[in-house]
């Protein structure tokens, strides 16, 4: 239903023809635009929405070490790529919710109530972002990005566009993911690695290391709950404590 919703729609406003995109002038003086108009930006909006999840949230960061986790407990396709994307969205939401409301009350609240205009809710909800992405972001990565863009160091974190900074932000996201990645990644490896020194000294050379070590990679995964810990340390590196305050 939804499906056919987004393609209807926009045929029906087009349908209408372009007089529906109007500027309404109010009173006072300020400006709105018709609802024939803010539902075509609506719509123009969902469709960069998968580059918003993937590059200013926390999306980037989970769905990386939980997949390096899969390869490293060699389980192949378990779990599939619909419950990692899945659970990496869900955690995405969990982590970005004190952000999410935050910008709600002081954004798009105010902009539905008519206390704020579009324009200034745009400007605020993206001041809100960038404070998280910012203390998200490595430095070094945001002075090198700076650099490229011929800039000098900013003073205030108010003064860095979001042209340098999107890119130093999934920069410092991708080295974080891999860090954790690797140390995700030791435990098993040293598993792999006593596994195949012990079927070489019984000289069982025709049998799979990576088929015998994969049960004592599940049993070792399975009794220091190995999933609770992955989330848990996912959140908290956004300073997310589970069973406690963001």
């Amino acid at each position: 239903m939804l499906a056919v919703f987004l393609t209807v729609a926009p045929l029906a406003g087009f349908a209408q023809g372009l007089p529906a995109l109007t500027l309404n002038e109010t009173a006072d003086g300020a400006a709105s635009w018709s609802l024939s108009l803010q539902v075509l930006a609506l719509m123009t909006a969902l469709t960069v929405l998968p580059s918003i999840l993937l590059g200013m949230t926390a999306f980037t960061r989970i769905i990386i070490v939980l997949s390096i986790l899969r390869q490293a407990l060699g389980t192949q396709q378990t779990p599939p790529n619909q419950v990692l994307i899945a659970l990496a969205m869900f955690l995405t939401f969990f982590v970005m919710q004190p952000v999410l409301e935050k910008a709600y009350a002081e954004a798009l609240a105010p902009v539905l109530d008519g206390q704020m205009t579009q324009e200034d809710g745009l400007a605020r909800g993206g001041e809100i972002m960038k404070a998280f992405m910012i203390e998200n972001t490595r430095q070094n990565d945001l002075a090198m990005f700076a650099d490229l863009a011929g800039n000098e160091p900013y003073a205030e974190t108010d003064d860095v566009p979001f042209r340098v900074l999107l890119p130093a932000f999934m920069t410092s996201e991708l080295k974080t993911a891999f860090q954790i990645g690797f140390l995700l990644f030791l435990p098993f490896l040293v598993i792999d690695i006593v596994i195949a020194s012990i079927l070489m000294a019984l000289g069982m050379m025709m049998v799979s290391p990576v088929l015998v070590a994969l049960p004592f990679k599940l049993l070792l995964f399975v009794l220091v709950d190995g999933w609770a810990l992955t989330v848990g340390s996912l959140a908290a590196g956004y300073g997310v404590v589970p069973g406690g305050a963001g």
